[in-house]
């Protein structure tokens, strides 16, 4: 498990890197609204899972708009490597993709099992409709057609991801898969997609608890 000097490094790598750029151009690729009223006052405006996060520049500095506090530093890590990967050439091409399928995928499989896969079907195996209702919610997710209830929620403007829940029977026990669309191998590591599906299972599974009492 990596440390916090880890990520705080690997922020510090990204930064270096994303500084160099020109940040309207980095607004552009990234899919973010770019704020240069005043050369003293530069700024971007991302959307990370439904919660618009400000961005200072150069300081690279990251504060959720609405609730006026700054991300964990493992969420920082992920929206900068999702600018820099963005400046790769982003998209969303419809075609979707298991983890196993991504470039290393195999290798983090287990990561993601542990921290994506299981919680999600813990938490919605039983009771697959709250999947929908819950994402919703939080993500202003859309119901997909796949499985017997799935949803597809936008991580980040160029990262769609898709939940997919298929109910158990006498037989089988429930299943469950998450999907991502294939652009998203320019943009993201294996292991950053691992975390990143971690961030989007915890909190669900976290509010199942409300609807269990």
């Amino acid at each position: 498990m990596a440390r916090i000097d880890d990520y705080k490094n690997a922020a510090e790598i990204a930064k270096k890197e994303l500084i160099q750029k020109n940040p309207k151009h980095i607004a552009s690729m990234c899919g973010a609204h770019f704020d240069g009223s005043s050369a003293d006052n530069i700024s971007l405006e991302l959307v990370f899972l439904n919660k618009r996060v400000h961005i200072t520049w150069p300081e690279l500095r990251m504060f959720y708009k609405d609730e006026e506090r700054e991300l964990p530093i493992q969420e920082q890590v992920l929206l900068l490597h999702y600018m820099k990967g963005c400046l790769n050439g982003a998209e969303v091409t419809g075609e979707w993709i298991s983890y196993k399928d991504l470039p290393d995928g195999r290798f983090y499989m287990d990561a993601f099992t542990r921290r994506a896969k299981i919680p999600m079907l813990r938490a919605f195996g039983e009771r697959p409709e709250l999947l929908v209702k819950i994402s919703k919610e939080l993500f202003n997710a859309d119901e997909y057609d796949k499985g017997d209830y799935s949803v597809l929620i936008k991580a980040f403007p160029y990262v769609p991801v898709v939940l997919i829940i298929w109910q158990g029977d006498e037989e089988f026990p429930p299943d469950g898969s998450i999907l991502f669309d294939k652009g998203i191998e320019k943009i993201l590591s294996a292991e950053d997609i691992a975390w990143l599906s971690g961030m989007i299972v915890y909190p669900l599974a976290g509010k199942t608890k409300e609807y269990r009492k």
